[in-house]
């Protein structure tokens, strides 16, 4: 078990990453890419560089100064985490566990745009299956997304609901789901019902009648994991204290996740930050 691991391997959590293994710290980095930052061609606004570097590189050389610095770092793709006292992380084929977590993936940009969502959000519509699955026993749901994090939420749920769609939005499914989920390509129009959701309609004017949806869209980010988790926020940003702490002891975030200025400076300033408090927690454990 790691004293810490990092979602994410972009500069928050690189930067806290660095912070970490440098105090001796077991320190572990998951991640798949390092999501925008790498698309960025030219960056001359960031100290120490007296010539623009690119996106890329700046990301390649934070990683490999981790990696100097004792930091493992995990290609993979995290689709659920749970806290028991101890956070265990699960991906498609692994399980990790550590006593301290930092989300640092980024701020959700993928979030889906459709009537409804927002206005049900606690009355039916739900971004947490192992939270809420208990609320729909019996009954027909639906989850919107396509991919691997689709496909744990759909497997937390089938145990439990009455009958699982699958809503891809006019997307192809990823990966292969459970011959029981019936899927719906069509594109989505909105969420509809009185107080409570009981439909979505389709563009081409069909409509589902469900009970609740769960947002699975893309892959999981850190809001995902804040708000599955039972942390507080607000919209896609993670509340956090001055220490960078999320409302869950020992759960951390840094970056653009937590909302401010969206540039490389404060999400390694952040990243450095939620180091530290990580560090003073672990040492007083």
């Amino acid at each position: 078990m790691a004293d810490v691991i990092i979602l994410g391997n972009g500069p928050a959590g690189i930067s806290a990453a660095t912070y970490a293994a440098r105090a001796g710290l077991s320190t572990m980095v998951i991640g798949r890419d390092s999501g925008a930052l790498t698309k960025a061609g030219e960056i001359e606004n960031y100290y120490g560089f007296p010539s623009p570097v690119s996106g890329e590189q700046l990301v390649q050389n934070g990683i490999e100064q981790a990696s100097r610095l004792g930091a493992e770092m995990i290609s993979d793709e995290i689709v659920g985490i749970s806290y028991d006292g101890q956070f265990t992380m699960q991906s498609k084929t692994n399980e990790y566990r550590a006593a301290t977590v930092i989300l640092a993936t980024g701020a959700s940009r993928r979030a889906p745009k459709i009537q409804g969502l927002r206005e049900f959000e606690g009355k039916g519509v739900s971004y947490c299956a192992v939270c809420d699955a208990f609320f729909y026993r019996g009954k027909s749901v639906a989850v919107l997304g396509e991919g691997d994090y689709a496909l744990h939420e759909t497997m937390e749920l089938l145990p439990v609901v009455g009958s699982v769609a699958l809503l891809t939005n006019g997307k192809e499914p990823s990966v292969e789901f459970p011959k029981e989920v019936t899927v719906y390509k069509n594109e989505i129009s909105s969420f509809q019902g009185d107080t409570v959701l009981s439909s979505v309609v389709f563009k081409d004017g069909s409509n589902l009648p469900i009970s609740g949806v769960f947002i699975a869209v893309g892959v999981a980010g850190s809001s995902d994991f804040a708000k599955n988790l039972g942390a507080e926020t607000a919209g896609t940003t993670i509340v956090v204290d001055e220490n960078m702490q999320c409302t869950i002891p020992g759960l951390y975030a840094a970056g653009d996740c937590t909302g401010g200025m969206l540039q490389i400076v404060k999400a390694a300033y952040d990243g450095a930050k939620a180091a530290m408090g990580v560090i003073k927690r672990i040492r007083t454990l």
